[in-house]
């Protein structure tokens, strides 16, 4: 057996020569007991089972609890075995807060209220501790309070021996911004200042990086504006970035102006400098001064590869600048002389076909194919779109044979758009080969590939072979009632709204092709055309059936209701909503309170008004300003009603009926006759109003004033208990 000397390693001896002891320190009376294990960060971890030998193996922590010696023997070089994990393990302990930084975050936090001598008294009973900017930063790093962050960093910098150096500083200000205080963040540059350290560029790039990083264009721009005030002279790498996060948040014109300073301190772009402000002078369209940064590009040498082209071209793409498009593809061919690539070609080309330039786009195409470029299977369904929406079906037709004859399968995108153009152009036998033809390749057509089809059907009222389409939709698994919403969307947005759409309906629903969503479509059709009774009609024969009317019925129907001059049925709709706790659409509001405030129901139309306000999240902007005068009218000064009024009109919001009515029950509440008629007299001067309509609402202040005036009468007999007397005496003026 090998002696302990030579094969097995001793545990005190291993100790020893680490100098790690756990030997109890004297301390003297009141003073902590500090142990020295108390600074190991490294835990035993369990025996690890080989799965070589079958034999225990040991990490390298636990080396300093191995009881047992190594067996040299055992080792086997050749053969593969799992690696230590030591080094992660020792990356991550150092990563983690000592004990002593967790001890001081502790301190800091029990003692948060009364901040100052009782930490110092903590710390210092503590002996042979001192702070070190290590301890420092890992406390700013784990800490979650911004204000014992900053409390700490402040008695940091008070104690004997220690001095904030730039690592401090940053760990402070990365800590205020981890904690979402930028603004903070940005005067430690001040502080550092104050405290006689004069801030280098690096602490500038931290808080740039940091605001660029969360898309602060703003803040960048402010720091900027400070490392300038400062004198750094920064490098082109930090001018790109700061260009670059002014670029991305829109702010171009400053991203100019560093640019300026750019070139003021004598600096020399970088083929990154100029592609960062093409981008941001594409983006805004101004194509003028991207040809002449590319010429000051080639006069320093840099030309433009087809990289940069292609994100040119992309990002004018993104802005719908077409024509700036061409102009930069005709400057990386013409001037540059730049072979464009497939990517170049793909992205020109789809964007020309979406953009209603298919012809230009088709050239691009027979270019990119004369090369032997490899053709994506999206640029062949952009033009068919593009075909398609020019009207070209047949051009459509003969690129996808060419898709096919290049040995592409077509997609189902590219069969809808050719079904539907096949639709537009009449030719609905070929269409329907094509949807036959999407069923036998297994694409699974849905909605978008039936819809042109039933669309030409109804249009041509050929409802028998729309209900075979129906039928096999059915045999297909679509969702054909959900579907016919949409396909009754879609009719009526083709301008074959009203009657025309009621008589497809009227044909499907023996069928059993009925829903409410499809009633709600077609109430709320009628009612745009005006077709008001065959809504009213549609709502009854909704109701006798077996389908409920909901929310959107109701709120649907309650114009309706008005319009016709049925009042009472939209208030009984009105409380069959309340009644469910549902609240009506706008319009809905809106019809009732107009039509109560033209009846002279004031004190009913602003009740509604308030409900609607409270219910729903943006109210109109008549019923906000309607509650805005009668708050003004409780001062009982017109001058300040008209000062409302004055607001609407440059709100291009212009009084009506409820205007008047806030007016008139305003003033009966709070102010005179007299003060409501000069606001009355100062709308008619603005032509809102003319002489019959001051008049009649003259006619509803007084009959509102002998309401309200009749009501505080009735209050009054009722509080002295008068009305029991007066109608023992034969009165009939009191109500029953």
């Amino acid at each position: 057996m090998p002696g302990r000397g030579s094969c097995e390693f001793n545990c005190h001896r291993m100790r020893s020569n680490l100098n790690i002891f756990y030997e109890r320190k004297r301390t003297i009376k009141d003073e902590k007991l500090i142990y020295a294990s108390l600074y190991l960060e490294r835990q035993p971890e369990p025996p690890v089972e080989d799965e070589n030998d079958g034999k225990v193996e040991f990490s390298g922590d636990s080396l300093f609890f191995m009881n047992q010696p190594v067996n040299v023997k055992s080792w086997r070089p050749h053969e593969g075995r799992k690696r230590s994990s030591f080094g992660n393990e020792h990356y991550t302990a150092d990563k983690k807060p000592s004990r002593f930084c967790r001890f001081l975050l502790l301190v800091f936090r029990v003692h948060c209220a009364t901040f100052g001598h009782p930490i110092s008294l903590e710390i210092i009973s503590c002996r042979r501790v001192t702070i070190t900017w290590h301890v420092q930063v890992l406390v700013l790093k784990v800490e979650s309070d911004p204000k014992i962050a900053s409390k700490f960093f402040a008695w940091a910098g008070k104690q004997k021996g220690f001095r904030h150096n730039f690592a401090s500083y940053n760990a402070f200000a990365y800590c205020l911004n981890r904690l979402n205080r930028f603004r903070s963040a940005d005067q430690v540059i001040e502080l550092m200042n104050l405290q006689g350290k004069r801030p280098s560029e690096k602490q500038f790039e931290i808080l740039i990086r940091m605001h660029s990083d969360k898309g602060r264009g703003i803040r960048v721009w402010y720091v900027y504006q400070k490392m300038r005030k400062f004198g750094v002279k920064a490098r082109v790498f930090l001018y790109n970035r700061v260009m670059d996060a002014l670029v991305k948040t829109g702010h171009l014109d400053l991203a100019m102006s560093v640019y300026g300073d750019f070139r003021a301190d004598g600096l020399v772009e970088e083929s990154m400098t100029f592609m960062i402000l093409v981008k941001g002078l594409c983006r805004e369209g101004r194509v003028g001064e991207v040809f002449e940064l590319l010429g000051r590009m080639r006069g320093l040498g840099f030309k433009p590869d087809v990289f940069a082209y292609t994100a040119m071209v992309r990002v004018l793409v993104s802005v719908g600048d077409l024509e700036g498009c061409l102009r930069v593809w005709e400057e990386m061919v013409g001037s540059d002389g730049v072979e464009p690539d497939a990517m170049a070609y793909t992205t020109l080309v789809t964007a020309l076909c979406r953009g209603g330039v298919v012809e230009r786009g088709f050239q691009l195409f027979r270019e990119m194919k004369g090369r032997g470029f490899l053709i994506d299977r999206a640029v062949y369904g952009s033009l068919v779109e593009g075909f398609v929406a020019d009207g070209k079906v047949g051009s459509a037709c003969d690129v996808l044979r060419d898709l096919m004859a290049s040995g592409y399968r077509a997609d189902l995108s590219i069969y809808n758009s050719l079904i539907e153009g096949l639709c537009n152009a009449n030719q609905i036998d070929k269409a329907c080969k094509l949807f036959h033809v999407t069923v036998r390749e297994g694409l699974n057509p849905d909605f978008t590939t039936v819809n042109p089809i039933l669309l030409f059907y109804a249009d041509r009222r050929l409802m028998d072979e729309f209900s075979r389409m129906l039928e096999h939709m059915q045999k297909l698994g679509l969702p054909v009632i959900n579907d016919l919403s949409k396909f009754f969307l879609s009719f009526i947005e083709k301008g074959n709204g009203g009657k025309k759409a009621l008589e497809v309906f009227e044909d499907l629903k023996p069928k059993g092709y009925a829903s409410v969503v499809i009633y709600n479509i077609l109430i709320e059709s009628l009612h745009t055309v005006g077709e008001v009774k065959e809504a009213l009609s549609l709502f009854e024969g909704m109701k006798s059936s077996d389908f409920k009317p909901d929310l959107s019925t109701y709120s649907n129907v309650i114009p309706c209701f008005v319009e016709n001059g049925d009042l009472e049925e939209a208030c009984w709709c009105y409380n069959m909503m309340t009644e469910r706790s549902w609240v009506p659409s706008v319009s809905a509001y809106r019809s009732l309170v107009g039509r109560l405030c033209k009846i002279g129901e004031i004190d009913a139309a602003l009740m509604l008004v308030r409900d609607c306000l409270s219910n729903v999240e943006s109210g109109p902007m008549e019923f906000k300003y309607s509650l805005t005068i009668l708050h003004a009218c409780k001062s009982g000064d017109s001058e300040k009603v008209i000062e409302v009024l004055n607001e609407m009109a440059e709100q291009e919001c212009p009084p009506g009926d409820l205007t008047y009515s806030a007016v008139i029950s305003g003033m009966c509440n709070h102010g005179t006759i007299e003060e409501a008629r000069k606001v009355f007299e100062s709308i008619r001067r603005r032509s809102f109003l003319s002489e019959a309509d001051v008049i009649v609402y003259d006619e509803f202040l007084l009959e509102h004033m002998k309401k309200k005036t009749a009501g505080l009468v009735l209050s009054g007999l009722k509080f002295f208990g008068l009305e029991s007397k007066l109608r023992s005496k034969g009165s009939t003026l009191l109500p029953g």
